[in-house]
This record gives structure tokens, sequence and C-alpha cells, in this order.
């Protein structure tokens, strides 16, 4: 896109021109009084769709899910404090998630501002701790610069949240002139010197393994990760929540860091003599509380952020580089594979952890199994926060065009926003999310959004009556001790009716298999209710003596 000049633009109208260059399609957000212009410049753009969601929580989720699916930043509006507060959950996920995201928000009038206005609060001081750039705007000549530079921030580097505060009164001013150029993300690639270390530390190791996170995934990596790997047989494992990172089924895929990740796939860290960590910042759950890295470790890390490397684990070679041009800059080197015999007993290792019981032992095995054969091979598979993903996260096999979203943060209340901001970006996939009961009734109200701009998700919700999750804990630390954790009888396929989705309660395979088909296609949301054991807290945990 050339640089474009524009003058007397109102102040929404040169908003509306930021967002145009993006090439972002829709905003979510719950409408407020504060930036009425805004939605008002949205009216005469139609290129640019805004879904009013039921909640601001809901609307920065959706926009988050939207940005990871799009590879475009995700665009969320709301008011003043009330609708910041409601939000801030979205934008610590971004933030955790490394995703590109601009909140745009209204604020008190100009003359009101000191004076605890209405809904008053010093919004680019309380976001600053959360997101990775905050700023309001004060001056309407410069909404169209810092606009474009809240863009610029979110999706360079280690991409992220960025939160603009406008007062109202500045959406209806004008801008004398406003210089448009949208700016693609550099893609730093690594030097020869640092090429020429990763190729020599990888030829001396006996037992490399590749752990590939979220930066891959972003840069758009995949294939030259695949061919890396493949290249020099070197193992790949992903980091928490990026399993699609690389296909389950390919023989050098060893396994998922995630929480309560099975002890032999762990073991396959422990044992490695080489990390090669690719876009991933190494948190505590994919390192497993920080257990590895182990201090006799080669640890060559890349990432695009800087400031990742060396914050958790000193590497021995580090290197601020996009992971796509890191990967293609260290295929075809003189790197000859001596670990062969140890891929294979890594993989083999890999295939007992997620081999599925046969006959399945609960309901959700047998629902992982019957998903694994009926989602299409493009499908698209989102979760919430809770121990009802375990069944996903051990049991499911990602195929190399199925697409997973899903909370690094932990957000309860994630999967149904989010499977709708990706059904908006690929409305011709099927769209999955997995929730428990807990986290689903946090944002199900988005069932209506979905419902009222005909999206067609399918939401599967795993109903046991409880906080499982913490539930389990309970049970770990104080024993017969439970407090808070129980939850009310809903039905959640009669709720899913009265908000103009589909709805139906299922207790065997046999239903889900039944529900499942139709609701794949169905032109309207589904909500299939999974009714599970309470008894059965985790993959692995059962309450004793049931």
């Amino acid at each position: 896109m050339k640089k474009r000049v524009m003058r007397g633009l109102s102040v929404p109208q040169a908003i509306v021109e930021c967002v145009k260059q993006e090439g972002v399609s829709y905003l979510f957000g719950v409408p407020g009084e504060s930036y009425l212009p805004l939605l008002d410049a949205l009216y005469d753009e139609p290129t640019l769709q805004f879904i009013s969601t039921r909640h601001e929580g809901g609307a920065a989720f959706m926009a988050e899910a939207y940005a990871k699916a799009s590879g475009k930043p995700g665009v969320v509006l709301a008011t003043r404090g009330v609708g910041a507060a409601n939000l801030a959950i979205g934008v610590h996920t971004a933030r955790q998630d490394s995703t590109p995201l601009v909140v745009l928000l209204g604020q008190v009038h100009r003359r009101f501002r000191g004076r605890e206005g209405f809904q008053e609060v010093e919004l680019d001081e309380w976001f600053r701790p959360l997101a990775k750039w905050a700023v309001e705007i004060t001056d309407p000549e410069r909404v169209p610069e810092l606009v474009q530079r809240a863009f610029r921030v979110a999706k360079t580097g280690r991409p992220g949240p960025v939160v603009v505060s406008i007062p109202e009164d500045v959406f209806t001013a004008t801008v004398a002139e406003a210089v448009l150029l949208a700016m693609d993300a550099p893609r730093p690639a690594p030097a020869d010197d640092e090429v020429k270390r990763i190729e020599a530390a990888l030829a001396a190791a006996r037992r490399p393994l590749i752990v590939a996170g979220g930066g891959v995934k972003r840069a758009r990596a995949e294939q030259a990760l695949r061919r890396v790997a493949e290249q020099y047989s070197l193992p790949v494992a992903a980091a928490f929540r990026r399993h699609d990172v690389f296909p389950h089924d390919h023989p050098l895929y060893v396994g998922h860091f995630g929480l309560g990740a099975p002890a032999a796939v762990v073991e396959t860290a422990k044992q490695a003599d080489l990390i090669l960590a690719v876009g991933t910042r190494l948190s505590e759950v994919t390192t497993q509380d920080y257990t590895w890295p182990l201090p006799h470790q080669t640890l060559i890390h890349i990432d695009i952020d800087e400031e990742a490397l060396g914050k958790v684990f000193s590497a021995d070679i580090a290197v601020a580089a996009d992971a796509r041009e890191a990967l293609w800059a260290l295929s075809g080197r003189q790197i000859v594979p001596s670990w062969n015999e140890w891929v294979s007993a890594r993989r083999r290792a890999y295939e007992e952890t997620a081999r599925r019981p046969q006959p399945p032992r609960n309901v959700q095995e047998a629902i992982i199994a019957e998903l694994q054969v009926r989602l299409p091979d493009d499908g698209v598979i989102t979760n919430d926060a809770g121990n009802f993903a375990g069944w996903l996260h051990t049991f499911f096999s990602f195929k190399e065009r199925q697409l997973y979203i899903g909370p690094t943060s932990g957000a309860m209340g994630y999967g149904l926003p989010a499977a709708i901001g990706a059904k908006l970006v690929h409305p011709e996939r099927p769209v999955v999310s997995l929730s428990g009961d807990g986290g689903f009734l946090m944002t199900a109200a988005e069932l209506e959004t979905a419902s009222r701009y005909g999206v067609p998700v399918i939401s599967l919700v795993f109903n046991n009556r409880m906080y499982g999750t913490i539930r389990m804990y309970q049970e770990l630390q104080f024993p017969g001790r439970v407090v808070g954790s129980g939850l009310g009888e809903v039905s959640f396929a009669k709720l899913a009716m009265a908000l103009g989705a589909n709805g139906v309660t299922v207790g065997t395979v046999d239903e889900f298999a039944a529900a499942f088909k139709q609701a794949l296609v169905a032109a309207k949301p589904t909500v299939i209710e999974v009714m599970t054991e309470p008894e059965q807290l985790s993959v692995t945990m059962r309450l004793p003596g049931r």
C-alpha cells in the first residue's frame, strides 16, 4: 500500500482509515456513548463490520482469537472505566499469548478529566503494566500518528496488546492532515556466524530436541520447521498450547509440554543434551515449573524478542530473529544425524502416552476418539481452561491442516468467544470449542452474539457440576475438605435454545456422534452438553473409592 495523505478527516474517519490499511475485517466490542462518533463512522465503511457482543470480555477474546486465526491484529472497542475493566482479561491473554491486539477506549471528556468524572479511570496508567504499550491521545492532530503506531507496536517484535484511550470530545474534532502508511512487521534474520554456531552445536549433539512455540505459528513458519526437522531427523515437541505447530502423526513429533504433561514426554526434554527453542519464551508451563533446561544441556534460544533471551534461562547461543527466517537459514547445513535411534525411542514413548485406552474408560475418552474421526482435516479447535482440556491435549492428534487456538494465560471463558472470532476468519471451516461447565457459563451470553450474526460454531460443554481443576487441587492438598468448587445444575442445552442456538444433551458416544454430525451442517450455533462423572477429576485422577 502506498503512502496516502488525506485532509479534512474527522477523527473517527482517520481511525477507520488506520484500521482499514491493516487488512482487518471485523472489530469487536460493546457500544458505548463515549465513542459513538467512531461507531457512526463504521456505519459508512462497508469493508469493516462491528460485532456487537454481550460483554467486553467476550469481545476481547473474540478479537484475540481473530488475530491468531487471521495473522492480523485484533481490534476491540469499549467505553471508559467500566468497559475497560471488563475487557482487561483479554488484554492479559493477548500479553501472555503474544497476540497483536489494539484496544480503542472512549475516555471522559477532556474538560472533566481529573475530577473523577463519570466512569473516569486513568486508563493509560491502569493498562501500562498489563499491555505492551498504553497511551491516551488528547491532541486530535496526533490521532493518525499514534493509532498507526499502536498497530505497529502491537505486531512488531514480540506481538502484544496496545491500549489507546481517546477522550470523547476528541472524537468530534477534525484532522487537518493525516499521513497514512501501513508498515509490515520486520523479519530479522540471524547473522551468518550465529547460524554457523548453531550448525556446529547441532553437529556435536547426540540427543537434540526442538521445542517450537507460538513464534513459529505467528511467523507462519510451520513448513520451515518441518523442513529443518526432516533434513536432520530432529524431534519436535510443542510448547504449551501450541499443538498445531507440528503434525502429531509425523514420526518426528514427540509430544506437548502442557499442564500435567506425561512423565515420558517430560523425560524426553530431560534426556536431551541440546535444546533448540524456537519462538517460545520457555514459560513456566512449557518448562514444567522451570525444571528444564538442565545446567548440563546446551540451550539454543531463537526468539524475535530480545528481552525473552536470557530472561528465564541463560542460553549458550541466543539469537534475536524471526522464526521463519532463522529456520530457513538452518536448512541445507552440514549436519549428519547420529540420533535416529534415540528419536525413535522418544516417538514410541510419546505414542504410548497418546494411545487411547480400549475400551474407553470414560465418556471423555470416547468423545475425543469420536472427534478425531469426525472433525474434518481442516477443522479448527479452540478450548477454555480446565481439566476437561486434558483429554484433548493427551489424546487428540492434530493433523497438518487443523488449527488450534487456546489461551496460554489459562483464561476461563475463552473457548466460545474464541471460536466465534476464528469462525469469522474461516467461515468455510468447522470450528469447535471445548469448555467445562464452569468456564462456559462465564461467557455463555456470547451464544446470542453468534446466533445474531449467524456464526455456526459448535460448543462442546463437559458438565461435571464443579470447577473441576480446583476440586482436584483441593483433593490433593486438603482431601475431603471441599469449599466453593461445587456448582449447581444447569441445562446448557436449554440455555443454548433460549439464546437462539441449537442445544442437545448427550451421555454416550453414540448420542454425541449423532449430535455432532448434525452440528457440522447446522446453519446456527450448536451446544452439545456432555454429562460427565464428577468423580473423574482429570485424565489420571479419580476420587478414591468411587
